[in-house]
């Protein structure tokens, strides 16, 4: 890697860890899964758009507090979650639904609207969850292609629509894209939809958008009776293995989810997580100036390099290897890290997870190496 590139990086850390970066995550060793002994090979997993940072220290403690109440069912706590997320987004309890992650949420959501003869519109490519899910209600999946810029050809989508579409979703920012939509885009969208049609808007990684041009879709489900809008504790709150998710809706559309749901699918220690989290305001912009922060080092680094990325609204990038990624992807494990997965719809762009300066460090080190081989060959 060129100094200036370490130079870059090293900046990031500096400009943006400042008071963001705990004395319990400064410990951490990002190179080590967590109960891993020292025979563990190294690993930097930079694959499935986690947080590296973790939860916040009130977040853990507040999670190691509840081992005296793990002999209880978590309907309580629950209550108070569902009441807290409420009040965060100024609604009513009654239109909060709580999953084990935003999957499940997405799963409640083809579960109660879909079916035989019904259809489901998204995206190709974006988070394939909804597609899945759909399979087992025998719902067919209609997927429309991005525009070129890599964005949801929300007009496209539209046509789409006829008096079969069940379910409509919209992933903004977009996994595995990181772009977006823009506000004004996303409320001529949902003006065109047919109300027939429920529109999931998933906001999985909401918090890490900068561009002006954004906009929640949370404030429009007064206008919008058929929206459902879903959040997730996994990305910026950095609890994916603690799943926790929820949706915002109607509550005739809160109603129908929850006949689909499991009984008690929360846990305690990640319901009392989660309050810690929204008490403490300031969590969502320490970890953003953390993550952005290293992603724009990141996107300099590839900048100097010559490499093509897509700019990005999130803790991850897509990056252009000029070819197919299947061999880069094993070449990266071989050298202990671990990338994202081959999308077929852009089969030569690799999706890597923001991670650590250290960790994003050594991931351009080594795909510079990588990319000086394929050329050799």
């Amino acid at each position: 890697m060129p100094a200036i590139s370490r130079r870059l990086f090293a900046s990031s850390l500096s400009c943006a860890v400042g008071a963001a970066l705990t004395p319990r995550a400064a410990r951490s060793n990002p190179l080590h899964p967590a109960g891993a002994g020292d025979s563990a090979r190294p690993i930097i997993d930079l694959s499935s758009n986690e947080n590296p940072y973790g939860p916040s220290p009130a977040a853990l403690e507040a999670m190691t507090r509840t081992q005296a109440v793990a002999c209880r069912y978590p309907d309580l706590v629950e209550t108070r979650v569902i009441e807290a997320i409420a009040a965060h987004h100024a609604t009513i309890p009654e239109r909060v639904v709580l999953g084990c992650g935003s999957s499940e949420v997405l799963r409640l959501c083809d579960a109660a609207f879909l079916g035989l003869g019904r259809t489901v519109l998204a995206a190709e490519p974006t988070f394939e969850a909804v597609l899945h899910y759909a399979k087992v209600t025998r719902a067919e999946a209609v997927t429309v292609p991005l525009t070129a810029d890599f964005r949801h050809d929300l007009a496209a989508m539209a046509r789409a629509c006829d008096p079969r579409t069940g379910l409509v979703y919209v992933c903004n920012p977009n996994n595995p894209t990181g772009t977006i939509v823009s506000g004004d885009a996303l409320l001529s969208f949902l003006e065109r939809v047919p109300t027939t049609a429920v529109v999931v808007v998933d906001e999985a990684y909401h918090h890490f958008v900068e561009d002006a041009g954004y906009r929640s879709a949370a404030p429009l489900l007064d206008r919008f009776p058929n929206l459902i809008v879903t959040r997730t504790f996994s990305k910026i709150y950095g609890m994916a293995g603690m799943r926790l998710g929820y949706a915002l809706t109607s509550a005739k559309n809160a109603e129908a989810l929850r006949a689909q749901s499991a009984w008690s699918n929360v846990n305690v220690a990640v319901a009392e997580a989660a309050l810690a989290s929204l008490a403490d305001p300031e969590l969502p912009a320490r970890q953003r100036a953390l993550l952005n922060g290293t992603r724009t080092a990141l996107c300099r680094a590839l900048d100097q390099a010559g490499r093509r990325y897509i700019p990005s609204e999130t803790n991850f990038l897509m990056i252009d290897v000029g070819s197919d990624v299947e061999p880069l992807i094993k070449a990266f494990e071989a050298r202990g890290i671990k990338v994202g997965r081959r999308f077929a719809a852009m089969p030569q762009w690799l999706r890597i997870t923001i991670g650590r300066p250290e960790e994003t460090e050594a991931f351009f080190r080594v795909f510079g190496e990588l990319v000086k081989l394929r050329a050799a060959a």
